[in-house]
């Protein structure tokens, strides 16, 4: 079939889905349009690693729990599980009325129930060595000897997961897309190409694949979730997803309308569109308005404490180096006050158990930072050699603000950028002495963070790419990893870290979004994800 037919087809499904819609005309489809830079690069949500692959999948998919807004686990396709007391068997009741998305591979009826052996083949095509998925990790701890791999339908509603030791956030973790569920008629019929015509469960199903051009998902007729007032889901009738390269040319479609919203401030436009404060400028607001929520994304630079390796920092100017730091400036500054300054730890505030507080960080005082190094013998019995910093090109801001920081205290620092895949194979082999990184978590639990100096997580096998090691940390992680009642111990694992000066932290992130007035009710959570399943918009 020619892309020209495919394209008609698709539009006309549009067209008759929203003609059937209550209170619908043939003339005012609902469609939710926004850009993808980077491309997609599939929409099987066995590969959904980021956000450009996470956004379209979360809307075609569902797993047996979701995220709420604030980022508490709700019912999805399970309706409640419960776990054994000693936390290793889950046991999820899943509801009855959920199908597939409809498509000729289910014959006659175009479309079946949805099992809890669905979900067993999904989680198990996720561990298989042969999909190569990149969330196989999730599945780890699951006890191989129990049913198929760790998994078992006790029948079509019921399904059970057994691990081989408690893990606090598990059931948070299956909100994740790679736990969607996925029919195993398509898998074997289609192959590899299933990323290319998905067939899942969620309030869009597949319409159009233009690659290079653009992705149109359609309103799914047959969707299992209702409103409040007994009125199917979604109210939109397509999404509709371009890739527009240039974020220039982005922009442009933006501010013409062509695109619904933006997320993230491109550095070439934020002061056009924001104050320095971080405000929308007066004059776009008869046309947009402003999202911002706290982001699960620390930015931070990282020491490599392997002494034996080239380059190594020592402790004290370490410490001197976090201390002359002037976080709140450079937010300020460099962010236009669309972060929180990271004086602390990795861990962000909100995941803190509520009543706790941070352990003490590193405020900028630059008289402390000098007498550190002066204490230390630097300047007069040790060199102060150079130290070399490696980052990517789009944090050179950043690391240039650091730069000069340093100087006031006698550091010199040299600046090395690379990028993409060579950057990252450079950090996990240990190579870099001290690096620019971030790490947005995969789940809402300060485990996620507390992961990165765990010594069994040493890189290139895990997260942690500072190679800090400690007994005692390694200690308390596991403690409050395998039972909640041990969260009150998240600040004394954060500090033990910090008293290592093992990282500088650099911000909290914000999720930050534009949006044109058209759109209503378009949610925000600090995972930055996207559900459109209640999103409207209005007539254009």
């Amino acid at each position: 079939m020619s892309l020209k037919s495919q394209t008609i087809i698709a539009l006309f499904a549009i067209f008759l889905l929203a003609y059937s819609c209550k209170n619908s005309s043939t003339s005012d489809y609902k469609i939710f349009r926004y850009n993808e830079s980077k491309g997609i690069p599939t929409l099987d949500p066995a590969f959904a690693r980021n956000q450009t692959i996470i956004w379209p999948t979360s809307n075609i998919f569902n797993g047996l729990v979701q995220l709420d807004n604030q980022l508490h686990v709700q019912p999805d396709i399970a309706t409640h599980w419960k776990s054994s007391d000693d936390k290793l068997i889950h046991t999820f009741y899943l509801r009855t009325d959920v199908y597939f998305h409809e498509h000729e591979l289910f014959g006659e009826k175009k479309t079946r129930k949805v099992t809890a052996q669905d979900f067993v083949y999904s989680f198990n095509r996720i561990i298989d060595p042969a999909t190569s998925s990149p969330g196989a990790w999730i599945f780890a701890n699951t006890d191989k000897n129990f049913g198929f791999n760790g998994f078992y339908a006790l029948n079509d509603s019921v399904l059970q997961i057994k691990l081989t030791k408690p893990f606090v956030p598990f059931v948070a973790m299956l909100a994740m897309p790679y736990c969607m569920v996925v029919p195993k008629e398509a898998i074997d019929f289609l192959g590899d190409k299933f990323g290319q015509n998905p067939i899942g469960t969620g309030p869009f199903s597949f319409a159009l694949w233009d690659l290079n051009n653009k992705l149109i998902l359609k309103r799914n007729p047959i969707y299992f979730e209702c409103d409040s007032l007994g009125n199917q889901l979604p109210y939109l009738d397509a999404i509709h997803i371009s890739f527009i390269a240039d974020k220039q040319s982005e922009f442009m479609e933006f501010l013409l309308g062509k695109i619904d919203f933006i997320s993230g401030i491109n550095a070439t436009n934020k002061d056009e569109l924001l104050t320095r404060d971080g405000q929308l400028r007066q004059k776009h607001h008869d046309k947009f308005y402003l999202q911002t929520y706290p982001y699960l994304n620390t930015e931070y630079l990282g020491f490599n404490l392997d002494s034996t390796k080239p380059g190594y920092v020592e402790k004290e100017v370490r410490e001197a180096l976090n201390y002359a730091f002037d976080r709140e400036r450079m937010v300020v500054f460099l962010r236009n006050n669309l972060a929180i300054p990271a004086n602390v730890s990795l861990t962000p505030p909100i995941l803190y158990p509520d009543g706790s507080k941070q352990p003490k960080g590193y405020e900028f005082n630059q008289e402390k930072a000098i007498n550190i190094l002066k204490n230390a013998g630097y300047g007069t019995s040790k060199e102060l050699k150079p130290i070399t910093l490696t980052t990517t090109p789009d944090y050179l801001d950043i690391a240039e603000f650091f730069q000069h920081q340093a100087k006031q205290i006698g550091v010199k620092i040299v600046i090395e950028t690379a990028t993409g895949a060579a950057f990252r194979q450079k950090v996990a082999n240990g190579d870099l002495p001290f690096f620019r990184a971030s790490w947005i978590a995969d789940y809402p639990h300060a485990e996620n963070y507390l992961s990165l100096f765990y010594s069994k997580n040493l890189t290139p096998a895990g997260p942690n790419y500072t190679k800090f090691i400690s007994p005692l940390y390694d200690s308390l992680y596991l403690q409050i990893s395998t039972n909640e009642q041990f969260e009150h111990l998240i600040p004394k694992a954060d500090s033990i870290v910090m008293s290592e000066a093992a990282v500088v932290p650099l911000f909290y992130d914000v999720v930050v979004r534009v949006v044109n007035k058209r759109v209503t009710n378009l949610p925000i959570n600090s995972l930055n994800a996207i559900s459109l399943k209640r999103t409207r918009v209005s007539d254009e």
